[in-house]
């Protein structure tokens, strides 16, 4: 497999984002190395909270959580998904499918020995991350789904429909512009420019293009049979589940996935489910302090085992 490494002056001077990188190496199924990075910061013996983005975001788009949470005694832990951020970047679309993420990210998973996790998961990082339980569910004491889904074949709405049909004309994302145009908040030109920094051109861009192609919209996806068999295991998931979705989100929120999260996971049952007004697709940068309260107080329950 073929793969490319962003260097590592794309990533100095990163406005309101300073954390010591830390990596950790995969085998794919061909035999191939690929490095994951993540940021660890707060005391290592507190429990984890693993910050879990999407696409077309990185690490970066957790910095304000992570300072805050990690001021707060937690242990905070976001990782890159393979192919984004400071994570390798194979160069092939096809080197990317559901399970492959799944199968790298396990392996990341079990080589930090992580355990007593909050797994806090949005777009991609939901549907990477909820996939994650069925095989790593001890792992986890707790679980945040928000502006996510775990779509299993029943077809995609309008704005989905239109993602597609945009991603698969061009050659190369407009990664700032789409952030900014799924968050509320005015980013400064400094945040732009740190989503932008990981892919210096577009041969950077393998998995930012092929994930959407990935979601397992249509009956004939790839992923749909993995999905159908998650919600299968969440139907049997008792420990604390929680949805935190921006009201103005039109991928997840508008198309109601956190109400079937709500309905067909036993953890989700009276849990204090939360919408956050105004709050739009990467609600990180719209509501980190709100986010950062919630996953702070989430992190108190019990769980049950």
């Amino acid at each position: 497999m073929e793969f490319l490494r962003t260097p590592d002056e794309c990533f100095e001077h990163l406005e309101s984002y300073d954390f010591e990188p830390h990596y950790r190496s995969i085998t794919t199924a061909d035999g191939t190395s690929l490095r994951f990075h993540f940021v660890d910061e707060g005391p290592r013996d507190a429990a984890p909270v693993l910050l879990l983005h999407g696409n077309p975001s990185w690490s970066y788009l957790h910095r304000s959580m992570i300072q805050g949470l990690a001021a707060r005694g937690h242990r905070v832990i976001a990782l890159d998904l393979m192919g984004m951020g400071r994570s390798d970047k194979p160069t092939h679309k096809a080197d990317y499918s559901l399970a492959n993420h799944v199968d790298w990210m396990g392996q990341w998973l079990e080589a930090e020995g992580l355990s007593n996790i909050t797994m806090y998961c949005q777009d991609w990082g939901g549907i990477t991350g909820l996939n994650l339980l069925p095989s790593h569910g001890d792992r986890f004491a707790r679980v945040i789904a928000s502006n996510t889904g775990l779509p299993t074949g029943e077809g995609a709405g309008p704005a989905v429909d239109q993602w597609l049909a945009f991603v698969a004309s061009v050659d190369a994302l407009p990664i700032s512009a789409l952030i900014q145009s799924g968050t509320t908040r005015k980013l400064s030109a400094g945040e732009l420019a740190a989503y932008n920094a990981p892919f210096p051109d577009g041969s950077y861009q393998a998995s930012p293009l092929a994930f959407p192609f990935l979601i397992p919209v249509k009956p004939d996806n790839p992923g749909v049979p993995m999905c159908r068999d998650t919600w299968t295991y969440l139907a049997t998931w008792t420990k604390p589940f929680l949805t935190v979705f921006g009201s103005e989100d039109q991928i997840a929120y508008k198309a109601g996935a956190h109400v079937r999260m709500q309905r067909e996971i036993p953890g989700a049952a009276n849990q204090h489910h939360i919408v956050i007004e105004g709050a739009n697709h990467f609600i990180q940068e719209d509501a980190s302090d709100q986010l950062v309260d919630i996953i702070d107080q989430f992190t108190k329950q019990a769980t049950d085992s």
